[in-house]
């Protein structure tokens, strides 16, 4: 997932800005389709366990850019916060036509000249999620290509 967020493609559509905090919410929303799509699929163990080691990551991420403890646990809140708010969002994400969809992701970026680019990216992303098994994807056993 952190290899899709990093795709130049979307992160120029995504924002005109390279910071730390354009670039997780870039990451959120890879995750929070990722987890629309597996949670029925797989273990709920394994998904809180995969949950768990990414926002431990994400706060080691934050703590070594340098904020204090207070910063990183209101970060960490706002993060969390922001990832279940996307969740919410695109819960019936098939049902939404594309204005619906265009509407979610103005809600969370500032560069709304290109968000039709995103959402037409983030529709394959999870078509693709869907096709594609849990191990094939999270071993990176295949190049994703979608």
């Amino acid at each position: 997932m952190v290899n899709l967020s990093r795709n130049k493609n979307i992160y120029y559509y995504f924002t005109n800005k390279d910071t730390f905090s354009d670039r997780l919410l870039i990451f959120l929303f890879h995750l929070a389709f990722f987890f629309k799509n597996y949670k029925s699929k797989i273990d709920q163990k394994y998904i809180q366990n995969f949950y768990d080691y990414t926002f431990r990551q994400i706060e080691l991420d934050i703590r070594e850019i340098g904020y204090g403890d207070q910063s990183v646990n209101k970060k960490m809140k706002t993060y969390i916060n922001m990832l279940y708010s996307i969740i919410e969002k695109i819960h019936n994400w098939e049902n939404y036509d594309k204005n619906d969809k265009l509407k979610i992701f103005n809600l969370y970026i500032e560069n709304k000249h290109n968000n039709q680019k995103i959402v037409e990216y983030f529709e394959k992303y999870y078509v693709y999620l869907t096709k594609i098994s849990l191990n094939s994807f999270i071993k990176s056993v295949i190049e994703h290509k979608f």
